[in-house]
C-alpha cells in the first residue's frame, strides 16, 4: 500500500467511526424521547386531586375492602405507591396512595416536614371520608407515616413498615447510606440521566437503591420484571425531584416515634444498604409491642424478592387488626 493510500485509509475509517456514533446518537435520542413520552403521558392519568390547607394533595384509589394508605419511597408518586400496593395487598383491600409533598403534582411545601405531611394524609381522609384506616409504608414513606400514627391514632388501626426509614443517625453505616441517597437524588434531578443508567448501569443503579450484587444476580425472571416494572414508575423523575429533595431534608422521626399505639409491623432486610437495618430495630424497640420480621437477603427490593412471604405477613397483620 502506498504511503497516499494510509492516510486515506484513516480518513475512511475515522469517516465511519464518526457516521456509525452519530447513528447510535441519534437512536438513542429518539429512544430516549419515545420513551419519555409515554411516561409522561402515563402520568396524566390514574390520579386526583383535592385541594387542603396543607396545598394539593394527588392521589388515587384502587381495589374494594378495607381502606389502606400506602405511603410511597423516594423517587415515588401515587403510581409507585400503587404498583408497590398491588405487589404486597392485591385488590383485596381499597388501596388510597398519595403522593407525597413534592412528587408529581402534589404541592412543594418550602419549609415543611414530614409532619406536616402527616397532616396532608388526614386532611385527604377527610375528603373521602376515611375515618380510620391500616398503613403501609415503604422505604422514605416510613418518616410521615410514623408521624401520622403517632398524631393521629384513633385514626390507625394498624401500622405495617416496609424497609422503612425511622430515624437518623451519623454513624459510619448510615452516612455511607446518605451518600447513596445523595447520589440518587441528583439523578432524579434528570430524566436523561435517570433513563440512561437504569438502562445502561442497572445494576449498579440498584446497589445504589440498596440492592447488592448478589441479590441483583440471584434474581429469576418474574422478579426482574417487577424490578423492570418497578423503576419505570419513576419516570418521568424531573417532576419528582422536590420530593425527593424534600425528603433528603426534612428531620426524621427519631424518639417521637414512642407515642404510637397502633399495632405495628415492622419487615425489613438485614442487607439493606439504603435503609439500614438499624431503622427496623429502632422501631420495633421504641413502638410498644411492635413485631420485627428480619430476612437476611433481599436488600431494598425486598419486596420483590421475597413477594410471597411479605403479602403473607402484611395480610395476616391485616387481618389481625380488623381487616375484612
Amino acid at each position: 500500500m502506498s504511503r497516499r493510500g494510509l492516510p486515506r485509509l484513516a480518513r475512511w475509517m475515522i469517516a465511519a467511526a464518526a457516521f456509525a456514533l452519530l447513528v447510535a446518537a441519534l437512536a438513542l435520542t429518539l429512544a430516549f424521547r419515545r420513551d419519555m413520552a409515554r411516561a409522561y403521558a402515563r402520568i396524566t392519568v390514574g390520579s386526583e386531586l383535592v385541594a387542603t390547607q396543607l396545598g394539593d394533595v394527588e392521589y388515587a384509589l384502587a381495589g374494594r375492602g378495607t381502606p389502606v394508605l400506602v405511603v410511597h419511597g423516594s423517587g415515588g408518586g401515587f403510581d409507585q405507591g400503587d404498583f408497590l400496593g398491588r405487589l404486597v395487598l392485591g385488590d383485596e383491600v381499597r388501596r388510597i396512595t398519595p403522593s407525597r409533598f413534592g412528587y408529581l403534582r402534589s404541592t412543594y411545601r418550602e419549609g415543611a416536614g414530614f409532619e406536616e405531611q402527616a397532616q396532608a394524609y388526614a386532611a385527604l381522609l377527610d375528603h373521602l371520608r376515611v375515618p380510620r384506616v391500616a398503613v403501609l409504608a415503604f422505604s422514605h414513606g416510613g418518616p410521615s407515616a410514623l408521624l401520622f400514627a403517632a398524631r393521629y391514632p384513633e385514626r390507625v388501626s394498624s401500622l405495617t413498615l416496609l424497609s422503612a426509614g425511622v430515624s437518623s443517625s451519623d454513624d459510619a453505616e448510615q452516612r455511607r447510606a446518605d451518600l447513596q441517597g445523595a447520589a440518587l437524588m441528583w439523578i432524579y434531578r434528570g430524566d436523561f440521566r435517570y433513563w440512561a443508567l437504569t438502562r445502561g448501569l442497572r445494576s449498579w443503579f440498584l446497589g445504589l437503591m440498596g440492592a447488592d450484587a448478589r441479590v441483583v444476580a440471584a434474581l429469576d425472571a418474574g422478579q426482574r420484571e417487577a424490578v423492570d416494572a418497578l423503576l419505570a414508575t419513576m419516570e418521568p423523575v424531573q417532576p419528582r425531584a422536590r420530593g425527593a429533595a424534600f425528603d433528603h431534608r426534612a428531620a426524621m422521626p427519631d424518639e417521637r416515634i414512642a407515642a404510637i399505639r397502633a399495632p405495628t409491623l415492622v419487615v425489613h432486610a438485614r442487607d439493606d444498604s439504603l435503609q439500614r437495618h438499624r431503622n427496623a430495630e429502632y422501631a420495633a424497640r421504641l413502638i410498644p409491642g411492635a413485631r420485627l420480621v428480619s430476612f437476611e437477603r433481599g436488600g431494598h427490593l425486598l419486596a420483590v424478592v421475597e413477594q410471597d412471604a411479605v403479602r403473607a405477613l402484611v395480610m395476616q397483620h391485616l387481618r389481625s387488626n380488623g381487616a375484612r
